[in-house]
């Protein structure tokens, strides 16, 4: 369904462009969730505590209708830890592992885009996985920051409660990628590392 809205986000109503993305963002996307909520999950169990994702499907109608606008607010549901008397450490630290692999997965993505650019005159497949690479790091980089926003039941605000440092860091690099996406675009920021 998140696939769906990043897709919807980037083409609207353009029926044929949204059939040609939707495979690139499935792969982009689907990663991005399923490795963020894993992220919580297991370091939940590292900590030795059971954690399961919650789906909230108010969220996913307000991930798709504001995906029209051109922006998903991406609120599906969030990994529920079950435990007593948690610490504001432990709950940070469970809950900054899902945005720091989609920070992670970006980075890997927009590196595949950069290597298999010089490459996309030459072949078909090679332009999809250069077009997998730039929109996975645009999601995964979207992912979290929005994650990292201090509002809510966001990952941010229990970051922020447990150590306002390691929020800024994460929230400033997340912020940061996001940036460089949207104010240059994933494939004119590949030309300009080929340059570099």
């Amino acid at each position: 369904m998140l696939s769906i809205c990043f897709a919807i986000s980037n083409v609207k109503f353009d029926v044929h462009g949204f059939i040609s993305i939707l495979p690139v963002v499935m792969i982009g996307a689907g990663i991005g969730c399923v490795s963020h909520e894993f992220g919580h999950k297991f370091m939940a169990m590292r900590y030795g505590y059971k954690a399961e994702f919650r789906l909230w499907p108010i969220g996913l109608l307000i991930a798709f209708v504001t995906s029209f606008f051109g922006i998903v607010i991406a609120l599906p549901g969030e990994a529920r830890i079950y435990a007593e008397d948690l610490s504001d450490e432990i709950v940070g630290r469970i809950a900054v592992a899902g945005p720091m692999l989609n920070i992670a997965f970006g980075l890997i993505f927009i590196v595949i885009a950069v290597l298999i650019y010089p490459l996309t005159p030459y072949s078909d497949i090679l332009y999809f996985i250069f077009l997998i690479g730039a929109v996975g790091f645009s999601v995964n980089s979207f992912l979290a920051t929005f994650n990292m926003l201090p509002f809510y039941t966001l990952d941010g605000i229990k970051v922020f409660k447990w150590n306002i440092k390691i929020w800024f860091v994460i929230f400033a690099i997340s912020a940061m990628l996001m940036a460089v996406s949207i104010m240059i675009g994933p494939e004119n920021m590949v030309k300009m590392f080929l340059r570099i």
